[in-house]
């Protein structure tokens, strides 16, 4: 385990010992006249883990590709990188192409964030680390030794993984594979790009915390980087805010999180969702960071900060000491920015500064019922085992019954590969079942000529949602002709308009011309949004419809959700892997929260309810998941799961599906399957037998290594 907690005093009065010193380092394209990165000027510690903070486009990899003099061409980099090895001082930008081809790999490893573009789908994983060996002289059976005690130390079978292809390791297995890969040379460095941005919150929380004990274990020096700051607050030592390519802040974890000076710092630490802040106490970003061709003048936050003066659109303030030379902040105005811009991270008695929204139970008829839902799948197979033997069948969803009400809000909440948006599409039928049934309104969904207009879907990624060959205009003018066949073309555009100018994208007139390449991240997503509401809706499934946008603006995308439900009056299935989300949008719409495993629902309840009082262990284990801002936020706790990794659906556990990971399962979990039973003493329903103190459960065996925990 660490020496240290993250960002404790100990660490942080420590004689700082830089293992890289980037000084006024720049990246510039277009003959020097677009700044990508500007003036950086970073010493990164030894032996420190050290977090880079920013929207996505502010700059945060270009840096990453600068320490390793990796700028992708027509990119020039100037500036000094020196790197204090324990062979001396290397100028890193003075090395030759064979000097940094090993430097790169034995002193200086890269991680990142799309670890199967990582790998060679040709090759096994075992072939990439003896490659790697073979290329940097290495002895392989040595290295191999040390390869399989890295996969061991991430929670891998060695053997399973080195002789298996890619793709025949789930996303977690590939990104803590490809960590042993850049660790196989033992080198001083570890630089991590967005490592964890496309797993669920228990994998990234879960290589968060062995990250922790291999960087103590190996005396690495980690650089994380990464847009998600609760994500990187449990494990930093330090921090550094980049926005629009310069750094704005920089300073130990605890003075970040507690007295940020930037005012951006601040509004970022704000626009999070929180799992224990009040949820009033959250609000977005507003505007967007600018572009590399239209920095503004004198402070570039100056277009968004409320507490900007004449000064700060002028004079670019230098980042320089705020109480000493270990913070740094470049701001013009830092006590009056800790005065009037408010932070509200891990405060106590969040919940009963919040009161329940829950939505009261409606004796109408369901807009949608589901019973018994089942999706099964015959799973993909090659050729000859195809002919050999019957198709395996995946178990997407098992036997779910749920109902959604008129203007209703439930949130489908789990690990991917659970069933979550499976569900989603039968309900609003682009899946159809194999078994049970859904009901529109009271009639079989099947049977209801208007059900696909009455049901859309707001798609997780809101460029691959939308025609890059068609404008905006047009994009929306589509939904239109179905629900208002005839309206002439200036009635339609005014329609367009109206609701663009409502949803924030203003002047319309400046959008609906464009192509959706020309948006950014969040206007895409509301052009979306758009889309789907333009069909006059019953009911909406939004799969992970903020998971691609950066966190700054998830709360204002969900905040326009809500405007947008209590105006339109259409019902929400909104999906999600994050609990932090799930809780914001849950509680303001007084919604539900059912929480997904392999194919069955196994609890309901408010945000509120399952925060504080989770029934399900699966639920608690969602909780310890996700990260929350505040100071006793560390990154070294063990997971409360016996096995990290997701069982494979095609053969799913017998009796509770949960049991294989569950730190509290018993031999009668083995083989009977709870179910989903109304909570007798809280909201909801949860399907457990520790539910039932007179359950059999409690005279049964604890599985080997589960723990004997009492209710």
């Amino acid at each position: 385990m660490s020496s240290h907690s993250p960002g404790s005093q100990e660490h942080d009065n420590r004689q700082p010992d830089p293992i890289l010193e980037i000084t006024d380092t720049n990246v510039t394209y277009t003959d020097g006249e677009s700044y990508v990165l500007e003036d950086a000027s970073v010493s990164i510690h030894r032996d420190e883990i050290l977090g880079i903070v920013g929207e996505s486009g502010s700059g945060k990899s270009m840096f990453a590709s600068a320490i390793l003099d990796a700028v992708p061409d027509p990119g020039v980099l100037t500036g000094q990188l020196r790197y204090n090895g324990p062979d001396g001082t290397v100028d890193i930008l003075g090395l030759s192409d064979e000097q940094l081809r090993a430097f790169r790999w034995e002193e200086i490893a890269m991680v990142f964030q799309g670890a199967m573009h990582s790998f060679n789908p040709t090759m096994k994983i075992k072939t990439h680390f003896t490659e790697t060996l073979q290329s940097h002289d290495r002895s392989v059976s040595e290295g191999m030794s040390f390869a399989r005690e890295l996969l061991e130390s991430l929670y891998l079978e060695p053997e399973r993984v080195l002789n298996a292809y890619p793709h025949e390791l789930s996303g977690g297995m590939q990104q803590r594979a490809l960590i042993a890969l850049s660790m196989v040379l033992n080198p001083e460095v570890l630089i991590m790009d967005e490592p964890t941005a496309a797993l669920d919150l228990l994998m990234q929380r879960s290589i968060l915390s062995l990250l922790h004990d291999l960087q103590a274990e190996y005396d690495l020096t980690i650089v994380f980087i990464t847009h998600d700051l609760p994500l990187v607050a449990g494990i930093a030592d330090r921090m550094a805010i980049i926005y629009a390519f310069e750094f704005v802040e920089i300073g130990p974890r605890d003075a970040i999180i507690s007295n940020a000076a930037h005012p951006y710092t601040r509004a970022l630490l704000q626009a999070t969702p929180n799992i224990n802040s009040p949820l009033e106490a959250m609000e977005s970003i507003e505007g967007q960071g600018p572009a590399p061709a239209n920095v503004p003048s004198g402070c570039r936050f100056h277009p968004r900060c409320p507490v900007a003066t004449e000064e700060c659109e002028s004079v670019d303030p230098a980042l320089e000491g705020a109480e000493s030379n270990r913070h740094r902040v470049a701001c013009h105005h830092v006590e009056r920015a800790r005065e009037e811009l408010t932070v509200s991270t891990d405060e106590a008695g969040a919940f009963s500064a919040t009161e329940s929204t829950t939505r009261p139970s409606t004796d109408g008829e369901p807009l949608l019922e589901l019973s018994d839902l089942e999706v099964h799948f015959e799973s993909s197979q090659g050729l000859p085992e195809g002919l050999i033997g019957d198709p395996d069948v995946v178990r997407a969803v098992d036997g779910v019954s749920l109902s959604i009400e008129p203007q209703d809000l439930v949130c489908l909440l789990g690990e991917s590969g659970c069933g979550k948006t499976t569900l989603g599409k039968a309900m609003i039928g682009l899946q159809e079942p194999t078994g049970g049934s859904i009901t529109f309104r009271g009639d079989p969904l099947d049977e209801h000529d208007d059900a696909r207009a009455a049901l859309q879907i707001i798609h997780q990624d809101p460029s691959s949602a939308l025609n890059p060959n068609r404008r905006i205009v047009d994009i929306l003018s589509e939904p239109l002709l179905h629900t208002h066949p005839n309206a002439s073309i200036a009635e339609r555009r005014s329609r367009i308009t109206s609701l663009l100018e409502r949803i924030g994208m203003t002047p319309a007139d400046a959008y609906i011309e464009r192509y959706p390449h020309q948006l950014s991240g969040g206007e895409q997503q509301r052009v979306v949004l758009s889309r789907a509401l333009l069909m006059d809706p019953d009911a909406v499934l939004a799969d992970e419809a903020i998971s691609a946008v950066d966190v700054s603006l998830r709360i204002e995308i969900m905040d326009l959700l809500l405007e947008l439900q209590a105006e339109f009056e259409t019902s929400y299935l909104f999906i999600s892997h994050d609990l932090s989300n799930a809780r914001y949008i849950t509680e303001h719409a007084g919604g539900r929260i059912a929480v997904m495993y392999l194919g069955e629902i196994v609890e309901i309840g408010t945000a509120q309810r399952l925060l504080t009082d989770p029934r399900h262990p699966y639920t608690e284990v969602l909780r310890w998941a996700t990260p929350a801002l505040g100071l006793d936020t560390d990154g070294d706790d063990e997971p409360p799961v016996r096995e990290i990794d997701v069982p494979d659906p095609i053969n799913p556990p017998s009796g509770c599906r949960f049991h294989t990971r569950c730190p509290v399962a018993r031999e009668t979990c083995v083989d009977t399957s709870p179910e989903l039973r109304d909570c007798a003493d809280v909201d909801g329903a949860v399907a457990c037998f520790r539910s039932d103190p007179d359950h059999q459960y409690w005279e049964s065996e604890p599985l080997d290594g589960a723990s004997e925990r009492p209710e």
